[in-house]
């Protein structure tokens, strides 16, 4: 009697082919897809934040908001003892195959910056805990810290490979793909990590309130 075997498939094989399903089922849902705007605006975010004070930086140019293709986004530099933190937050209020969220992951290395070291932190906010994505990064000699994270409505995570599989379950379940993108820099050096995560801990309620919750 001949007895099969059974292959086991390497974890990493595993999640590309969850990830590549899940791509190509969300983006044919695209045309189920409603378009949903936020509750109030992103720059109805505070400029004084637990300490924190943010100007705006400059408008970015049409060749960058032409990759981004964002619905909306919010540009400002925040600083607190000495530490100025960059912050940049890109909304979709629907998101198509090809125009989803950029990650950092990705950009980062495209605009000449070498990520050397990659992990999570956890970020307290509103007596609960969320993982995020903490990055160190270098160009030329200048190393800078990084936090970044996904938020939707009720959500906040780290993972580009969960984000897919809630894409598909949202676009069916509540026929919304609506999303953002939240990313924090700050030089690196002694304090600085300390400061991210406080500015980080601030901002998640504010974009909870701009989705309306």
């Amino acid at each position: 009697m001949r007895t099969r075997s059974r292959s086991n498939i390497p974890w990493h094989v595993a999640g590309a082919l969850a990830l590549l399903a899940a791509t190509l089922s969300a983006s044919r849902l695209t045309a189920y897809r409603r378009s949903e705007a936020l509750t109030q605006p992103l720059d109805s975010i505070g400029r004084e934040i637990q300490g924190f004070k943010g100007t705006e930086n400059p408008p970015l140019d049409d060749r960058v908001l032409g990759q981004l293709k964002c619905s909306s986004y919010l540009s400002r530099t925040y600083a607190k003892n000495g530490v100025q933190a960059e912050l940049f937050i890109a909304y979709y209020a629907q998101q198509r195959a090809g125009e989803s969220m950029h990650s950092p992951k990705h950009c980062l290395p495209g605009a000449g910056w070498e990520i050397w070291d990659y992990g999570t932190t956890d970020i307290q906010a509103g007596g609960r805990s969320f993982e995020v994505n903490k990055y160190s990064i270098e160009n030329a000699g200048d190393r800078r810290l990084v936090l970044y994270w996904y938020q939707s409505k009720g959500r906040v995570f780290a993972s580009e490979y969960w984000g897919k599989l809630l894409l598909v379950r949202d676009a069916l379940m509540q026929n919304s793909t609506a999303g953002s993108i939240v990313r924090i820099i700050v030089p690196d050096q002694p304090g600085a990590l300390d400061s991210a995560r406080a500015l980080a801990s601030a901002l998640i309620p504010q974009v909870r309130r701009s989705f309306g919750e």
